[in-house]
């Protein structure tokens, strides 16, 4: 991804944009939204057209958006269902260079996999020093199963991998999943893939309880 894409690259972003239109908020991401008390501040990385992000906005979260591609940041800014008065920042930034307040959900909905193995330690440990105590993440992550696992520059991670990045985390959401699906671009794809709902804990004796229940 890039702050500013060639022609090609904005026809690429283009049509994944157009297979994915319409589709519904990402179950994680509503379950971790669902698993607060009230609303509150909310980072989404890698935001797209923004279908995580409305749903956080009509929840009444305020919302940073961020992405790397100006068609996603402008196709979320033109979206219908874009509640008004909305409480959002949208950013056009690469994920690895953005930094953000400390928030209470952070959203990176299958982002974290394309930033590559040398980027994706970095931004995860960025996600951890800003969730706020009892703040909440979720996204996915890629296993070796994957039918991209074997592209250049990806973060793959098996369940041995998954599981030490959950330390420190109260987790409430871990589900692997393999699956044949297309890709919103409609082309066919098998699926390896670890969905995460992981809770920042709210005192030390939470974290000694341990991360994986």
């Amino acid at each position: 991804m890039a702050n500013a894409p060639d022609d090609s690259t904005r026809r690429d972003f283009a049509s994944y944009y157009e297979g994915a239109k319409g589709r519904p908020p990402r179950p994680t991401l509503v379950q971790a939204a669902a698993a607060f008390a009230r609303p509150g501040f909310a980072v989404d990385l890698g935001c797209g057209d923004g279908r995580d992000s409305v749903e956080l906005l009509r929840r009444g979260w305020r919302v940073l958006a961020i992405d790397a591609s100006e068609e996603g940041i402008g196709r979320l800014g033109r979206r219908d269902d874009l509640p008004d008065n909305a409480a959002l920042e949208a950013r056009v930034q690469r994920i690895e260079a953005a930094d953000w307040p400390p928030a209470d959900l952070v959203n990176a909905s299958f982002v974290l996999p394309l930033l590559g193995p040398e980027a994706f330690p970095r931004v995860w440990a960025r996600i951890g020093a800003r969730l706020a105590p009892g703040g909440r993440f979720a996204g996915q992550l890629f296993g070796p199963r994957d039918g991209w696992a074997d592209r250049a520059g990806l973060a793959i991670h098996d369940r041995s991998a998954v599981e030490q990045l959950l330390s420190g985390y109260r987790v409430e959401r871990l589900d692997e999943v393999e699956s044949d699906e297309p890709t919103a671009r409609g082309k066919p794809k098998h699926w390896h893939v670890f969905h995460l709902v992981l809770a920042m804990p709210q005192s030390a004796a939470q974290v000694a309880a341990g991360s994986i229940g």
